[in-house]
């Protein structure tokens, strides 16, 4: 497939690149439902389907085991949020398809790169070490960096100031609604890692993972284009500022 020119489709430039790390860098749906459902299980709670869909998927740990045990005392939520932390920092994890290589490629591109998540830093560097990502990021910005969390922009604010990088000269790839919402809020240019309802929340264009991106080199520019030539983000090379 050849590289689309701007008029093929709406064309944005940005000067930084924001991941997300749960369902964007990692395969970590089967390990999140995993663990809840075994401590649930432990505490004497089966979890549905449709339960996992509504209550962990989307959320932060403070808002599922308050929806899952809302009988239970902040003290005894508090120490079953952290067995479902503990399970998901030593588990193994598995790259999205193309994210490894994808973020290898525009570090050694030059653009300034941050992490945006909702996990926290033992788990962080359990997942991304595991995939040698660990230094590609300059900025990483987790959950207790934060007092507000995805959907305010709190989190992708802090990342692009960390950066020096103003929001509207920065893309952001997201998995989730609460994600995207929260990138666009803050002003970023957001491609989604998944179905149509990222679109619906505010992304210029979704993708199932990252294989599905045209990547192509321009002058002074990586191009990344999604397969209909809906949008075309053009990664700027070059000196960076605010």
């Amino acid at each position: 497939m050849q590289p689309l020119q701007p008029q093929d489709g709406t064309r944005y430039e940005v000067e930084a690149v924001v991941f997300d790390m749960d369902g964007v860098l990692i395969d970590s749906r089967p390990v999140i439902e995993e663990a809840w459902r075994s401590v649930a299980r432990r505490h004497g709670r089966v979890l549905a389907d449709r339960e996992i869909e509504e209550y962990v998927h989307g959320r932060t740990g403070d808002q599922t085991v308050r929806l899952i045990f809302p009988d239970h005392s902040d003290v005894d939520r508090k120490a079953i949020w952290a067995e479902v932390d503990t399970v998901e920092e030593q588990a193994p994890y598995r790259a999205i398809p193309g994210a490894d290589g994808l973020a290898e490629r525009l570090r050694h591109a030059g653009l300034p790169i941050g992490l945006a998540t909702s996990s926290w830093t033992r788990k962080i560097d359990n997942a991304l070490g595991g995939l040698g990502l660990l230094d590609v990021f300059r900025v990483r910005v987790t959950r207790d960096d934060v007092e507000r969390g995805k959907p305010h922009p709190d989190p992708y604010l802090a990342a692009c100031r960390g950066l020096g990088i103003r929001p509207q000269r920065t893309l952001v790839f997201e998995d989730s609604v609460s994600g995207v919402r929260s990138a666009v809020a803050a002003g970023a240019v957001c491609v989604g890692i998944g179905g149509p309802a990222l679109v619906e929340a505010g992304a210029v264009v979704a993708v199932p993972d990252f294989t599905a991106l045209v990547v192509a080199e321009e002058a002074g520019a990586l191009t990344l284009t999604d397969p209909d030539g809906l949008a075309v983000v053009a990664l700027v090379l070059g000196p960076h500022g605010g």
